[in-house]
């Protein structure tokens, strides 16, 4: 018996349920344990001040280090870029839809003048810096809890429109019609990834968690997250990362921004995916020599 955790929240039981599935029909028998999350309980406080990092995963990790349970499926892009001893990522799903979405009430006349105003809703510091780059006179606030309850607080409030990842919207199938993707907005690092971790010393349960990883997007996940943890950044920090592959190539992008918005540095990459290691890495050194050092320097100051 695989006993999967998995936060209880809508969108993680349908991600435990989907490894569940992917592993059931490679013959394992597997049952889920849902377990709660500090992220979960405490809804009031924005995520940039609990300042715990692995919010979302780390009850997980506990529970996994002390035998509780075989594996735990989070978002990847929730998951911190260095893992506590004894615990692997053992399996990255194909990727599902990365970008973000607007879902928005009335109509969307205050995308049409940057001078315009609104109130948008959104706890990511990521994405409230990039909003801010293109809407600097827009008001943010912060929208926190799973999928479904920051649906319904958008409704309640007095705000024209929210901020969230396509992923956790179309997988639930709770996507609203009056939504748009955000083309403009670069993504988190591994955003729309799925991925399942184990204990290292587990080998039967890495062997068939291993089964499940798809190829193209550990390579790009892996470069994204790279870029991520050489700017020594988290939920703390506005860092935008994407990678793709077409035609043997990987087409990397990642950005830095300052919390306001107003100081910006983007990098974007084309490298053979023979070549892709390190291509994170590297791009992340060239914002730090370009002055991105200064901006997360100014970011820990203002924390």
């Amino acid at each position: 018996m695989i006993r999967i955790g998995t936060r209880d929240s809508q969108l993680a039981m349908w991600q435990a349920n989907l490894v569940k599935d992917l592993l059931t029909q490679k013959g394992h028998e597997v049952a889920l344990v849902p377990i709660k999350s500090e992220g979960d309980i405490d809804l009031v406080t924005p995520l940039y001040e609990i300042g715990v990092q692995g919010i979302f995963t780390k009850t997980l990790d506990v529970a996994l280090l002390a035998g509780k349970i075989d594996v735990a499926v989070h978002s990847f892009k929730d998951v911190p870029t260095q893992l506590p001893q004894g615990l692997v990522n053992a399996a990255i799903l194909e990727r599902g839809p990365v970008k973000d979405l607007l879902v928005y009430k009335g109509d969307t006349s205050f995308l049409e003048n940057p001078s315009s105003i609104a109130n948008i809703a959104t706890s990511s510091i990521r994405r409230k810096a990039q909003w801010l780059r293109r809407f600097p006179n827009h008001q943010l606030h912060n929208l926190r809890g799973n999928v479904i309850k920051r649906l319904e607080k958008l409704e309640a409030e007095n705000w024209n429109a929210a901020i969230f990842a396509a992923a956790g919207l179309e997988r639930i199938n709770v996507r609203p019609a009056t939504s748009i993707e955000l083309d403009w907005m670069i993504p988190a690092p591994a955003q729309g990834a799925i991925v399942a971790a184990c204990r290292e010393d587990n080998t039967p349960v890495r062997e068939a968690l291993a089964l499940l990883n798809h190829t193209d997007t550990a390579i790009c996940t892996t470069e994204e997250r790279a870029f991520l943890r050489t700017l020594l950044g988290g939920c703390t920090t506005p860092i935008s990362a994407y990678a793709y592959i077409s035609d043997g190539e990987m087409i990397f992008e990642g950005s830095l921004c300052s919390l306001d918005g107003s100081q910006s540095l983007h990098t974007t990459r084309r490298v053979a995916v023979s070549a892709a290691a390190g291509t994170g890495h590297d791009a992340a050194q060239e914002i730090l020599a370009r002055g991105g050092d200064i901006i997360v320097q100014a970011i820990r100051n203002a924390q």
